[in-house]
């Protein structure tokens, strides 16, 4: 049943054989056992790559509950959540890994002795590419899908700004978006879901920057804005320090920029009992207001 389960979920017999630590040859044998004990097919061998045969897709959602229950007896084994025994592999971009991402896995600890915590830090959609494919167990990015196979939980709506080295548009005036549009802009790339949903806005706005400098690094960002390359698009209270010191200045707009709201996403059909837990957790601690 994992073995059918993980088929589907990576897409081949290979990759499955990769994520169970065994060999292709073993996947397929355990595959041919399962249809031997239901007594039909549960692949189709007529189709090119994984395709279930229509009873099949039934057995697989039998084997998603089995294992999903083998889970939750492994969770009341000793009557509380130390029971669980696994790791989870947690993807977050890089602001989470800035502010609360310590907190959260000390949390995890605390709460799930029994797990290890193998944390990664990448763009949203390299995180969520990861997700889909099962590398990640959850992930914490802006909120950029509407797929049906995944859960997404509200953490927070950040607040951003256009931010600036002092004195790089002038004076402190309130700015119109069209004039703001003929300075430099200093933006995450495509694969960040910040830059991303900025990018939407600002095509609602009909708006289009005249010179545009991209980088995958949110801290490169906040470096080159610091160094009067031009101007950004920055967490506010995030990077309130370097408001407070006078490296950095809010450039007051009209109309503002909205918030960005944070998700934690997980697949539907993957120990979603345990993620659901871990997701309530990162709800409980997110704090994007500070900078470790």
């Amino acid at each position: 049943m994992e073995a059918l389960v993980w088929i589907v979920q990576l897409g081949t017999f290979e990759r499955a054989a990769t994520k169970l630590s065994t060999t292709q040859s073993a996947i397929s044998k355990r595959i041919t056992e399962l249809e031997a004990t239901v007594g039909f097919p549960v692949f189709d061998r007529s189709q090119r790559g994984s395709k279930l045969t229509p009873r099949g897709e039934e057995v697989l959602e039998i084997a998603r509950k089995m294992l999903q229950l083998q889970e939750e007896v492994a969770t009341i084994k000793t009557g509380s959540r130390t029971g669980v025994q696994r790791r989870v592999r947690i993807g977050v971009t890089e602001l989470t890994a800035m502010t609360w991402l310590p907190q959260l896995i000390f949390r995890i600890r605390a709460e799930y002795p029994g797990i290890t915590v193998e944390p990664e830090v990448a763009s949203s959609r390299t995180l969520y590419e990861s997700l889909q494919s099962g590398q990640l167990d959850i992930i914490v990015c802006p909120d950029v899908t509407s797929d049906s196979n995944v859960r997404t939980v509200h953490l927070a709506n950040v607040d951003f700004g256009w931010m600036e080295q002092p004195g790089f548009t002038g004076d402190c005036r309130v700015l119109s978006l069209q004039e703001l549009v003929s300075y430099p802009l200093l933006l995450q790339g495509g694969r960040s879901g910040a830059g991303s949903h900025l990018t939407m806005w600002l095509l609602s706005q009909r708006l289009i920057f005249e010179r545009v400098l991209i980088t995958d690094s949110l801290m490169a960002v906040v470096g080159m804005t610091v160094a009067g390359l031009g101007i950004s698009h920055l967490p506010r209270l995030c990077f309130k320090h370097l408001i407070d010191d006078g490296r950095l200045r809010v450039i007051q707009t009209k109309p503002l920029l909205p918030e960005i709201p944070y998700v934690a996403i997980f697949r539907q059909d993957h120990h979603s009992q345990l993620m659901g837990s871990l997701a309530d957790i990162m709800r409980e601690l997110c704090d994007f207001s500070e900078v470790l």
